[in-house]
C-alpha cells in the first residue's frame, strides 16, 4: 500500500476573506508542500524561477533538481539533474543537425 504524502502548511496564519460575504481566498499553491520541506527555506520556490525564466520540462526539472540536492537527495539529485540535461542537449542537438 503506498504511503499517503505528507503536507506541510506555510504558517498558520489565518487566511484573508473577501468580498461582501467575507469568503475566504483560497489557498496558493505556495503555501503547501507535498511530501517533505526541502523547499521551504528558498525565497524563491524553485516553480516559481522555472515559470519566471520560461524554462521547458527538460531543463526545469534540472533545476528543481539542482536547487534541491543539498536538502533532499545528496548526489542522487544530481544524477537526475545530469540525466534532464543529458536529455537536453540531445534534443537540442538534433534540431541543429
Amino acid at each position: 500500500m503506498p504511503k499517503q504524502a505528507q503536507v506541510h502548511n506555510r504558517g498558520d496564519a489565518a487566511r484573508p476573506t473577501t468580498g461582501a460575504a467575507k469568503q475566504p481566498i483560497p489557498p496558493r499553491a505556495n503555501d503547501t508542500q507535498v511530501a517533505g520541506n526541502h523547499y521551504k527555506q528558498f525565497r524563491i520556490e524553485p516553480w516559481d524561477a522555472i515559470v519566471d525564466w520560461g524554462l521547458g520540462y527538460l531543463d526545469g526539472n534540472a533545476v528543481k533538481y539542482l536547487s534541491r540536492w543539498r536538502h533532499k537527495n545528496g548526489i542522487e539529485d544530481l544524477k537526475k539533474a545530469r540525466h534532464y540535461i543529458d536529455k537536453l542537449i540531445e534534443v537540442e542537438s538534433a534540431k541543429n543537425n
